[in-house]
């Protein structure tokens, strides 16, 4: 079962290029498009995030295409 969850739309650069590192780094995610899947809107905005890519683990909540925090998950 994959540990991080990633929330995203279409045609959202930053969305691409954190599913690229993910993928890259060999580290298991499930996706949930925002496009396909618009009830989890409300959960994103609910605790606060405004803008995509939002990245879910169970120890954190971060948003935007962050190699540094990226980084840290693919250890």
């Amino acid at each position: 079962m994959a540990k991080v969850t990633i929330y995203s739309r279409n045609n959202c650069m930053q969305c691409k290029m954190t599913k690229r590192f993910l993928t890259e780094h060999h580290v298991d995610f499930i996706e949930h498009n925002i496009n396909e899947s618009p009830q989890y809107v409300d959960y994103l905005k609910d605790r606060g995030f405004q803008s995509l890519p939002v990245i879910e683990t169970a120890d954190t909540q971060f948003s935007g295409f962050r190699p540094d925090k990226l980084q840290q998950l693919a250890i």
